[in-house]
């Protein structure tokens, strides 16, 4: 066991940012700070509002450290998201909302610069979802503001750059669906020379790096230890991969939830990746390519849930499986397995909101099944986040799946990854109940109808 016991993790979310306490001993978080993490829709364009991310950052630490010592820091956050910061490490634009679509405006002239799926793993996605076209359509839009970039850093970085003074990149988020990386040749992909842009990507460091100590003035405004060390850090599904490449057997893969369900899969099939499906390749913190696919159940799930307590039965079960009402793909359209259908829903009059509930559980369930399947997945599923605490979505994944699936304990999933990077150890087994495939052919029965419903709608 390493020296250092606490770690706060720096977890911002697109949906929800959050500070978590991480006790190494037990591999459990036995704090937690959480705020709401919506963009700015001003001028120039849709962004981040960094300035109360950091100030809720600094308050989360100060208070974290009065509770309890903190040892170190770790920070991941979610993907497709990229800085340009000037000499001093100033912002020379604004951190850009992924969901914004000015890229798709100058998506021609980016799609005849961009590299193929066979170099990078990464699919052609809609609004800013390739980091690559941000960068792109930035540059084109704003070229006096792009040519004071002085480094180009991913988003965990750029929290460490305002931590540490140290700027650097790393590899999980580079791979994370940017177009920027080649994860077979571990190396920037053509873009990044085509445009001139290696020269501005801030030094490679390891996930696990010690990039140096927080700086005196945020010691001083925090009450941290002035040599609290900081780490590079990761992308947040990446995040939630790593204890369990530290721990378990292949096959296995491992479920993220969070605005995004991102599905991992270690050691399956073999399989041909479909990028018109949300497939794609992202590197894990060991730097080893890890065929994925995703979707945004999270985002999916707020929205169908909207104002509707988690009221539901036994009864209420029963009566979805045994009338087989149906909610088909997809919610959210421009990404996942089927991106361009439009979602509808069979044999649902009358629902009251506990079935409800228990369909849109089961619709997340077999849209997560699809993507394992697109993977390869094989092996036990292990589901990390907020999905993990909704026991008929398990249920149904393993149902789906005819696999074991290990619905995590972990409140934040991602934190306790992001912790392990201050820690040599390499045995994580993480605390979770095990579900078996229901025996039950209702829910046999309900799978079959669905997918044949999906089949049928082409």
């Amino acid at each position: 066991m390493s020296a250092m016991r606490h770690i706060a993790v720096i977890d911002i979310g697109k949906t929800n940012a959050k500070v978590a306490l991480v006790d190494l001993a037990t591999l459990s978080e036995v704090a937690l700070r959480r705020m709401a993490n919506g963009p700015v829709r001003e001028a120039p364009y849709p962004h981040h509002d960094v300035e109360a991310l950091w100030a809720f950052i600094l308050d989360s630490l100060a208070s974290l450290n009065r509770e309890q010592r903190i040892d170190a820091i770790s920070i991941t956050t979610h993907g497709a998201t990229g800085v340009l910061v000037d000499a001093a490490g100033e912002l020379v634009l604004p951190v850009l909302d992924y969901e914004f679509d000015g890229p798709d405006r100058l998506a021609a002239d980016y799609d005849a610069v961009r590299p193929p799926f066979a170099e990078t793993g990464t699919p052609r996605l809609p609004l800013g979802l390739n980091l690559g076209a941000q960068f792109f359509w930035q540059q084109k839009g704003f070229p006096a503001e792009f040519a004071k970039a002085a480094a180009m850093l991913m988003y965990p970085q750029y929290w460490a750059l305002r931590l540490t003074g140290v700027a650097a990149n790393e590899v999980t988020s580079l791979g994370c669906h940017t177009d920027l990386w080649s994860p077979w040749k571990s190396d920037f992909s053509s873009l990044v020379d085509s445009m001139g842009w290696r020269g501005l990507m801030a030094p490679m460091r390891p996930a696990r790096d010690r990039l140096g100590p927080i700086l005196p003035a945020l010691a001083a405004r925090t009450g941290l230890d002035p040599q609290t060390p900081v780490f590079c850090g990761l992308h947040d599904s990446n995040a939630s991969l790593l204890p369990h490449l530290l721990s378990d057997a292949p096959p296995f893969s491992v479920v993220s939830t969070g605005t995004w369900v991102v599905s991992m899969a270690v050691g399956g099939k073999q399989v041909t990746l479909d990028p018109a499906r949300d497939t794609l390749v992202n590197v894990n913190a060991l730097g080893d390519p890890v065929p994925s696919a995703r979707f945004m159940g999270g985002r999916e799930f707020s929205l169908l849930t909207e104002g509707q307590p988690e009221n539901w039965t036994e009864k209420d079960v029963d009566a979805m499986l045994a009338r087989r009402t149906l909610l088909l793909p997809s919610t959210q359209q421009g990404s996942g397995p089927f991106p361009h259908r439009a979602a509808t829903w069979l044999a649902a009059d009358d629902m009251n909101s506990g079935q409800r509930f228990a369909a849109i559980s089961f619709y997340l369930a077999l849209m997560t099944a699809t993507c394992l399947d697109l993977i390869g997945a094989d092996g036990p599923t292990t589901v990390e986040g907020p999905f993990a605490r909704n026991r008929l979505f398990v249920g149904m994944l393993a149902a789906v799946t005819g696999r074991t699936v290990i619905a995590s304990e972990a409140a934040t999933g991602t934190s306790i990854g992001a912790a392990l990077l201050a820690t040599k150890q390499v045995t994580a087994h993480g605390k979770g109940e095990r579900v078996e495939p229901p025996t039950s052919a209702a829910w046999a029965g309900y799978v079959n109808a669905w997918r044949a419903a999906v089949e049928a709608r082409g």
